[in-house]
């Protein structure tokens, strides 16, 4: 009779198998062939993981092992080949940390590297991270310096919660005013008014935020360049110290200073990345952009409970809207899983309670108010 560690055996070879699927992905799709290597490294760590947990499984009798991802890994693996490995970097990063830790109580890892390799796993995901805002630092990704392309932080993360506040949104507003009136022309009316008053909202509210990035980088760069010119000795002196508080001997810290100013360009360069913290090509990334697809991914939300108002009348169209509203709820707080890591019925549960709460309360208050002024 298998033991009760059979489960957990599955679990830790299931995790295994999707980390090794999901790196070797990354790899295929990544553009910067030596961040692509480190994702084959990555893999191969997880392969051997994986030949570890298999053994144990193969000595309690289990002949018949997993060999597929899991739903939540091949969603991840679609979005990374079709929107690029930056779009859930983000998302594995936190995997990778949230499970840096979960060999440490497992009896069969001890006298193992594996624990070790997790730990390894997660510092060099959080170095990717890191290269956009100071640079690739360590061992593990020297090779990886000069990389400066934004992620602009996690992408799955931001699409999934800004299509669902247009869902929440304007599913609140249209059953706010059913509540008080099924007439169909006014719902779609008011739903629609939703949809593009929100929308709006959202994709201005976007470009004001990166503009004022913008500006304030611009800014702060302008006033490093006029304190450059006044005075660059002292830049120098600044750069030297930023040096050696990353390690380097006072001497190699001050030689590569004073290359460092001895050209404007290179020293705004040095400066603005070391001092600022900033990079100089990125400068909080494309407002209009930005916008569009706010107000692209809110509208996708946010048409949900509108769409069957279009077709059907009175209470059926109300019916409808909430049903196919509950659904995106359900659906959107699952998709909300890929990054959390709970389990799919939970977190869609969650959602969909909280959602048809808000809905319920408007939708009342609607009638209330729908009651009184008749």
């Amino acid at each position: 009779m298998p033991s009760p560690n059979v489960k957990r055996y599955l679990e830790n070879y299931q995790g295994e198998l999707d980390g090794v699927a999901l790196y070797c992905a990354l790899a295929e799709v990544e553009e910067n062939p030596k961040r692509a290597q480190v994702y084959e490294n990555l893999a191969r760590m997880e392969k051997k993981h994986q030949g570890f947990w298999e053994e144990y499984l193969k000595k309690e009798g289990v002949s018949v092992l997993p060999n597929k991802p899991s739903w939540r890994m091949r969603t991840l693996i679609w979005i990374a080949e079709h929107f690029g490995p930056d779009s859930i970097l983000s998302t594995v990063a936190g995997f990778e940390k949230a499970d840096k830790n979960i060999y440490v109580s497992q009896e069969e890892t001890k006298g193992t590297s594996m624990t070790a390799d997790e730990h390894l796993h997660d510092r060099v995901l959080g170095e990717i991270l890191k290269v956009d805002k100071d640079g690739a630092s360590g061992s593990y990704l020297a090779q990886l310096e000069g990389r400066h392309k934004s992620m602009g932080g996690n992408a799955l993360r931001a699409a999934v919660l800004g299509a669902n506040d247009g869902l929440c949104s304007n599913m609140s507003l249209v059953m706010g005013v059913a509540g008080a009136s099924f007439n169909e022309h006014i719902l779609l009316l008011i739903g629609l008014a939703g949809l593009l008053s929100g929308a709006c909202s959202m994709a201005l509210g976007e470009w004001l935020s990166m503009t004022s990035v913008r500006e304030l980088v611009e800014r702060e760069i302008r006033v490093e360049s006029e304190e450059f010119d006044l005075n660059p000795q002292a830049e120098g002196e600044e750069l030297q110290l930023i040096y050696e508080s990353k390690g380097m001997e006072p001497e190699a810290a001050k030689t590569l200073a004073s290359h460092m100013i001895a050209n404007k360009e290179r020293a705004m360069d040095a400066l603005t990345r070391e001092e600022l913290g900033i990079n100089p090509e990125d400068k909080g990334g494309n407002a209009l952009e930005a916008a569009a697809v706010s107000f692209g991914l809110y509208s996708l939300g946010a048409i949900i409970p509108v769409s069957p108002i279009f077709f059907l009348h009175g209470v059926h169209a109300v019916i409808a809207s909430a049903v196919l509203s509950a659904i995106g709820l359900f659906l959107f707080g699952a998709l909300s899983t890929l990054f959390t890591g709970r389990p799919v019925l939970i977190a869609g549960s969650r959602q969909l309670g909280l959602g048809l709460l808000a809905a319920g309360v408007t939708f009342l208050l609607g009638h209330l108010l729908g009651v009184s002024l008749s």
